[in-house]
């Protein structure tokens, strides 16, 4: 692919971001000790939390869970007891079942390509980028949501609607193939602090939307009946279910977001009765 810049601004940016992190490097306990399931691990809590809020749930979840043996073969409810707080807990199930194929398929070995990557649960394309760079320090090429703010910020002035495609030439650029897990962690820090000072770039993406209210939402409700089932001993009725998640929610839509939940697998239905899949 045609570099868009020259070896010049090339260099140029490189040492912007770097330098940066070198005064502001951030200290996360994924970034220490690293083995591939820390990784995956924190990339899919990362993923729509922000980090200050994954740090002590990734730490608990680490002692709790150790490796994807331990992991694959810890009860889903389990599992949710430990992810409370987090929020989209459709994640933590991705995250056993990834590590069921991960024990079963590859004997334990995270693959470390994005392109191997890229088939297991819960992991897109630019989730299966990040994870092999921070992973096996593999020059892999990736957007998610600090990365856009940066490059939008840097290299495109006042345009507006512009597309992850058009990123892509600068992000492979500008990479650092000597040492990529630094590059990126780098280029996080910057992104960070780039939104905490001034308007998010990402607004001028074409891809950007704006994350929907909490309260009063299905997110909200899912997440009370999934605490409700784990926090209870013994399974629980459609009637008990709806009437601890009213007046908040009707029992019309407590009863649908149970089905879909159920559907999902996070949830399983017995006998009338309600469990933690």
């Amino acid at each position: 692919m045609l570099s868009p810049l020259t070896p010049t601004q090339i260099k140029k940016f490189q040492n912007k971001i770097y330098s940066h992190y070198r005064k502001n490097k951030r200290d996360f306990p994924w970034r220490k000790a690293i083995t591939p399931y820390k990784i995956v691990v924190s990339e899919i809590m990362l993923q729509q939390t922000q980090a200050p809020r994954v740090i002590e749930k990734f730490k608990l979840f680490i002692k709790t869970f150790p490796n994807f043996e331990s992991l694959a073969h810890a009860p889903l409810k389990d599992i949710l007891t430990v992810w409370q707080g987090l929020g989209y807990n459709r994640r933590a199930l991705g995250l056993k079942k990834l590590a069921e194929i991960i024990v079963t398929k590859y004997n334990g070995r995270l693959p470390k390509t994005p392109e191997e990557l890229v088939h297991l649960p819960w992991i897109g394309p630019h989730t299966a980028g990040s994870i092999a760079a921070y992973a096996f320090n593999y020059p892999s090429i990736f957007i998610e949501t600090n990365i856009r703010s940066i490059f939008i910020h840097e290299f495109f002035g006042d345009t507006t609607d512009i597309s992850d495609k058009a990123l892509l030439p600068y992000i492979e650029a500008v990479l650092d193939r000597n040492n990529p897990r630094d590059w990126y962690n780098a280029l996080m820090d910057y992104g960070t602090w780039l939104k905490a000072t001034r308007p998010n770039p990402s607004r001028k993406s074409k891809h950007y939307t704006k994350q929907s209210t909490f309260e009063g939402s299905n997110r909200k409700l899912r997440g009370m009946i999934l605490k409700l089932l784990t926090n209870t001993p013994h399974p629980l009725s459609r009637k008990e279910i709806e009437i601890a998640c009213s007046p908040a929610f009707s029992h019309e839509i407590t009863h649908t977001t149970l089905s879909t939940l159920t559907k999902e697998g996070l949830v399983v239905l017995t006998k009338n009765k309600y469990t933690i899949s």
